[in-house]
């Protein structure tokens, strides 16, 4: 098929347009990106854009025009050498728990944007554990709303009771905004929202009970199911042409699971960036009385079950702002293993593979020189993977399938390496491994499969063994970090037996 672009007063033929793309939306904490995907599974156009946001204390907001603003322009930039007619769906990713308030009618937000790891609620979060029947955290959506309907200004608290005031997942902000008017929101951003993914219903007897009005949440609908089309708004804001599908699309989680194509039951995905979060498959749901790890709804049928944990690459920028990576790389590999344990939490408190508020990074032992402490802190992530799919296991998870990895971490292939070192796994990489990707891989699924879609669509580019020896060359020092977590209270003693029993 050949498209025809306007320019001028005649229409000039353009041969190397892909005949069909669709559209990927990744909402993260520092950027914004935009992904155009063809039918061959090749990025056809891409566009991103930086985003800020405020941090005190507990509390972490970001400003929702600011996430307008940046979705125009990144689109703008990905359909710079790609005719928007071609745009056959967009579906939307963000962070896992990040919500505002808006005006009932007019959509406008009366909030900042309260973030996935905004830790206001702890007040709240046992009250709202006890009225749902299960565990949650005070950075899950639900508790920060009632830590709203509490603590906010009169006209807030009012609004919430009634109904008078909606809200608002993250993507759902933009998709309104693209389509002109409320949309539903997906089953996979609406868990921490407390969302009940047996019945497929909201606990309405468990949110009276907290005090709010049913009216404020949205109605919550399948992945892949179309929310209306862009607007004329939409299209003079991003470039997409009026008419063009908006899809509901799953939390940035899920998103990179889709690109890494871990759909299949027992296999699992990494996404190391800022921090860990872990997500596979599974025929049945996985029990968890801590609920440190929560499931997902597959869209295919089945469960997407993981956690996320507060370690992550994020603190690498804390500790080293001003180092040389690849030299730091280079220089870590001296040190396998290093002379100092870490357990490099950048902040306070820990949400997986344990849960517990009160946890604080440490460091064991007397690292020589600023490469050594370096290699302690990549062990220590990768010491935390180890001990969740060990958790994961305890559980009663398949982990025994394909292990891939996403995030901004795979850049480092030094990090990568000691990862399948010390997981004694194989890791895959995907050829795409962005959440924008797995985006436009939903919209283009749709209501179809999901799992057969990313078969067509998923790359793996490499695959990245375990050297030799590498299991016992980090044997004792990972057992030490399991030690010192059992001995702080964070881990039960069973847990920990098992975990540094798994090769």
């Amino acid at each position: 098929m050949t498209l025809l672009l306007e320019r001028g007063p005649r229409l000039l033929m353009r041969t190397d347009q892909p005949a069909q793309v669709w559209a990927g939306v990744d909402v993260g904490t520092q950027s914004l990106r935009v992904v155009l995907v063809d039918d061959t599974g090749r990025v056809a156009g891409h566009g991103a854009g930086s985003l800020t946001s405020h941090r005190a204390g507990a509390v972490h907001e970001q400003d929702p025009a600011q996430w307008w603003a940046v979705l125009g322009s990144a689109f703008r930039q990905a359909l710079k050498d790609v005719d928007p007619r071609a745009v056959l769906g967009v579906a939307i990713c963000g962070t896992s728990g990040t919500f505002l308030l808006a005006d009932a009618v007019a959509g406008t937000p009366l909030t900042p944007a309260l973030m996935y790891d905004d830790a206001r609620a702890s007040a709240e979060a046992p009250d709202v554990t006890a009225a749902l029947g299960h565990a949650t955290q005070p950075s899950w959506a639900l508790p920060k709303l009632v830590h709203l309907l509490r603590t906010g200004p009169a006209p807030l608290r009012a609004g919430l009771e009634s109904g008078h005031v909606r809200m608002v997942h993250c993507p759902d902000h933009l998709a309104e905004r693209l389509v002109g008017g409320p949309v539903a929101t997906d089953w996979s951003h609406a868990l921490k929202t407390g969302y009940d993914l047996d019945e497929l219903d909201w606990p309405t007897g468990a949110l009276g009970r907290l005090g709010l009005s049913p009216a404020v949440l949205p109605a919550v609908v399948r992945p892949g199911t179309p929310l209306g089309t862009v607007s004329a708004s939409g299209a003079d804001h991003t470039g997409l042409p009026v008419g063009t599908p908006v899809l509901a699309g799953m939390s940035d989680g899920c998103a990179a699971q889709i690109a890494a194509g871990a759909l299949a039951p027992g296999s699992w995905n990494s996404v190391l960036g800022t921090t860990l979060v872990l997500k596979g498959v599974t025929a049945t749901r996985i029990v968890d009385p801590a609920n440190v790890i929560y499931s997902h709804r597959h869209p295919d049928g089945g469960w997407l079950p993981g956690g996320a944990s507060s370690v992550g690459a994020g603190i690498l920028e804390r500790r080293f702002p001003s180092g040389d990576r690849d030299a730091l790389d280079r220089a870590a590999a001296r040190y396998e293993p290093s002379g100092g344990i870490a357990y490099p939490l950048a902040g306070r408190g820990e949400r997986f593979p344990f849960f517990a508020p009160d946890a604080e990074g440490f460091e064991l032992g007397t690292p020589v020189d600023e490469a050594d402490r370096y290699a302690a802190v990549l062990q220590g992530v990768a010491f935390v993977e180890r001990l969740a799919y060990s958790t994961l296991r305890h559980l009663g998870a398949d982990v025994d399938g394909p292990l891939s990895a996403t995030g901004g971490a795979v850049r480092s292939r030094y990090w990568t390496q000691l990862r399948a070192d010390i997981l004694g796994r194989p890791i895959r990489l995907p050829a795409s491994p962005e959440p924008a990707f797995g985006m436009a891989v939903l919209a283009a699924a749709g209501k179809d499969g999901l799992h057969a879609t990313s078969r067509h669509f998923v790359r793996i580019a490499e695959t990245v063994d375990p050297r030799p020896g590498s299991a016992e060359r980090f044997a004792d020092a990972y057992g030490g970090f399991v030690d010192e977590l059992a001995d702080r209270g964070h881990l039960e003693p069973d847990l920990a037996r098992y975990a540094k029993e798994q090769p």
